[in-house]
C-alpha cells in the first residue's frame, strides 16, 4: 500500500534556469506528502555538477543523448524530435513506474513542452500547466498566440502596444525581444505555442504572486484555471518551513562559494554592487568593456559573476590591474556564485542584472534593488515592471548600438546606492520582500494555492 497521497511526475525542460524552479514547486509538494519523479533528459543530466538529492529524478530521452539542442543545431530540430522521443521515453517510464507499483496521478510538465498533455491524456491522468515565466509575460505570448499583438522588432522609436488586462503602458522595447538569436520566428512560435492546447488542462501553475501581479492574474484567471505557487525559491530564504531547504540542489557550474562569502565578510552592509548577466547571456565584447570600466570608476565595491566562456571579452589587464591597484578589495570576479546566499548576504547594496525572471524574482524575495540590463526573450518586460510597476529598480538604457555605455551605468548605480536617491527603491523592495514572504507562509496567497492543488489531487488519486 502507498504511504504518499499522490504522485506527481515533473517534466521540465532542459535548462537550469527551468528547472529549478519546478524543482522548489517539487520540495514543497512532498513536503505535504506527495510522492514526486522529476524526468530529466539524459544530455541534461552528462552536465550536472550537482544533483538534487531531495527528490527522485529518472532519465528520458530528447533523441539527442550526447549533447542535447547544441547536437540538434536548431531549435526546429530539437523540439521536433524532442516531441517525437520524449513523447515516446516519457510514456515508457509511466509504465515502468506504474510496473513498479507507483502509479503517477497527474504530469506537470514545463508549458513549453505542450506535447505532454496529449502523454497525459493517453494514460487517463491529470495534467498540470507550469510557466515558469510571470503573468504579464504569458499574458504577452498569450495575445501573441491569439493574433491580437505582434511581437515587433526593436526600433529606435518606441510605440505604445495596448494589451488586454495590462494597465501600465507597454512599449515596443519593452515586450519580449528574440533579436539575439539567429532563429528568431522559431523561437518566438516555440515561446508562443505554451498556448496551443493550454485549454486542455487541469491546472495552471504560474512562478509568481498574487500581490505582485494582481490585476493580470485577474484578467487570466477568467480564461485559464491559474493558480500562482511562487516565488519558487528555497524556504530558508522565504518561510523557513522547509528546514532542509537551503539551496536549489542542482548547477550546471561550480559555485565559488568560499572566496565568495570572505570577500563578502570583509565589506561594509549594503555597500557591494553584486553583478551577474546568469547562465546563459553572452555580452558583446565592447558592453564587457563599457561594464569594466564603469565598475573600475565607480566609488563602490563589486562582485561580479564573468564565466569562463565569457572571460576572454574582459579587457586586457583588467584581473591583474584590478589586484594590483586594490589588493583584491574593490572588487572581485568570479566564475560562478551561490547567488541567494550572496543576495541574502548584508553587504549586498543593488544587484545589477539582466533581468532573468528567476534572479529578478530571487531579488524581490531578498529585497535587493536593481539597475537592470536586459538582454533578451522576457528581460525587457520584467525590467520594465522593476521599474515603473514595483519601483526597485532602474533601467540603464541601451544607445542606437544596443551598447550601455559606462556614464550610463555609473549614474544608474548612483540613483540606487547612494543613501538619499535610492531611499524609495530600497523602501520598496524590503515591502515586496514581506510580501514575497507571506504569499509562501501559513496562510499566504501561494500557499493556500499549492494545497488546493494537493488536496484536488488527493481526491482524485485512486484509493
Amino acid at each position: 500500500m502507498a504511504t504518499h497521497k499522490a504522485h506527481c511526475l515533473i517534466l521540465a525542460y532542459p535548462l537550469q534556469g527551468h528547472i529549478n524552479p519546478m524543482l522548489q514547486f517539487s520540495k514543497r509538494l512532498q513536503s505535504k506528502g506527495v510522492k514526486i519523479t522529476i524526468a530529466l533528459t539524459k544530455s541534461f543530466l552528462k552536465n550536472m555538477k550537482e544533483l538534487p538529492t531531495s527528490v527522485s529524478t529518472e532519465a528520458i530521452s530528447d533523441g539527442y543523448d550526447e549533447g542535447g539542442i547544441d547536437q540538434a543545431g536548431s531549435y526546429v530540430s530539437y523540439i521536433k524530435r524532442f516531441k517525437e522521443v520524449g513523447s515516446d521515453t516519457l510514456s515508457h517510464l509511466i509504465q515502468k513506474l506504474t510496473n513498479c507499483g507507483c502509479p503517477v496521478n497527474c504530469i506537470v510538465y514545463d508549458s513549453v513542452l505542450p506535447w505532454a498533455v496529449e502523454v497525459a491524456k493517453n494514460f487517463g491522468l491529470f495534467s498540470a500547466a507550469f510557466l515558469t515565466q510571470n503573468c504579464v509575460v504569458d499574458n504577452i505570448y498569450y495575445h501573441v498566440h491569439k493574433g491580437v499583438i505582434t511581437l515587433p522588432p526593436c526600433t529606435q522609436v518606441d510605440q505604445e502596444i495596448l494589451i488586454p488586462g495590462l494597465s501600465c503602458i507597454i512599449e515596443s522595447s519593452d515586450v519580449p525581444s528574440f533579436e539575439s538569436n539567429p532563429e528568431p520566428d522559431t523561437l518566438v512560435g516555440f515561446m508562443v505555442n505554451q498556448f496551443s492546447n493550454l485549454d486542455k488542462v487541469d491546472w495552471v501553475l504560474i512562478n509568481s504572486f498574487y500581490e505582485l501581479e494582481n490585476e493580470v492574474i485577474d484578467w487570466m484567471s477568467k480564461i485559464y484555471p491559474i493558480k500562482t505557487i511562487g516565488p519558487t525559491i528555497p524556504s530558508m530564504y522565504l518561510d523557513k518551513r522547509l528546514h532542509d531547504d537551503k539551496e536549489y540542489g542542482l548547477s550546471i557550474f561550480k559555485p565559488m562559494t568560499n572566496e565568495c562569502l570572505n570577500w563578502l565578510n570583509q565589506q561594509p552592509i549594503r555597500s557591494v554592487l553584486y553583478v551577474s548577466f546568469g547562465s546563459m547571456a553572452k555580452l558583446k565584447a565592447e558592453q564587457m568593456e563599457e561594464l569594466a570600466c564603469s565598475l573600475k570608476k565607480s566609488n563602490r565595491n563589486f562582485l561580479w559573476v564573468v564565466r569562463s566562456s565569457e572571460e576572454s571579452k574582459l579587457p586586457n589587464n583588467f584581473l591583474e590591474e584590478l589586484k594590483l591597484t586594490s589588493g583584491n578589495n574593490k572588487g572581485l570576479v568570479v566564475s560562478w556564485c551561490p547567488q541567494l546566499q550572496v543576495l541574502e548576504h548584508e553587504s549586498i547594496g543593488c544587484f545589477l542584472t539582466h533581468c532573468g525572471w528567476n534572479s529578478t524574482l530571487e531579488a524581490i524575495s531578498l529585497g535587493v534593488p536593481m539597475v537592470t540590463m536586459p538582454q533578451w526573450t522576457d528581460q525587457p518586460t520584467n525590467a520594465k515592471l522593476v521599474k515603473d510597476v514595483w519601483e526597485m529598480g532602474v533601467k540603464a538604457k541601451q544607445d542606437e548600438k544596443g551598447i550601455v555605455r559606462r556614464e550610463v551605468i555609473e549614474e544608474c548605480i548612483k540613483l540606487v546606492m547612494e543613501e538619499e536617491k535610492g531611499k524609495l527603491i530600497r523602501e520598496n523592495a524590503k515591502k515586496w520582500k514581506e510580501l514575497a514572504r507571506n504569499a509562501m507562509n501559513e496562510g499566504g496567497s501561494s500557499e493556500k494555492n499549492i494545497e488546493e492543488f494537493v488536496s484536488k489531487l488527493v481526491i482524485i488519486s485512486p484509493k
